[in-house]
């Protein structure tokens, strides 16, 4: 069974790589993903909201900084900031919760600024 440590690794890492297989095959089905427009259930809506996380980032010049990561028990949290071509994202949080090496809910909030 992977850690919670081991899960965000591997997350990150596929985030990094821009892989949305990958991605998706860390959440569990019955996932809750909390995001400031409201909850995504299920594979479906986070694989959508992925798809546009994915085409943003993977524009020349996208940088993703990690400026904090704790893992404590099954919960993990992460502080980052990026720049893509069309947003800046001073600062930005995502919180897990992972249970049997799947992420089971998780939240997420950033202050955003579009450079357009």
């Amino acid at each position: 069974m992977l850690s919670t440590s081991d899960v965000l690794d591997r997350h990150l890492a596929s985030f990094g790589k821009l892989d949305m297989e990958g991605l998706l095959a860390d959440y569990s089905p019955e996932v809750v993903f909390f995001t400031p427009s409201g909850p995504l259930k299920g594979p479906g809506p986070i694989q959508r909201f992925f798809e546009t996380l994915v085409s943003e980032f993977g524009k020349p010049s996208a940088s993703f900084t990690m400026l904090h990561r704790s893992v404590e028990g099954d919960n993990a949290y992460i502080i980052w900031s990026a720049e893509t071509a069309e947003n800046s994202s001073e600062f930005a949080t995502d919180t897990f919760l992972v249970r049997n090496g799947k992420i089971v809910a998780q939240s997420f909030a950033a202050k955003i600024r579009s450079k357009r």
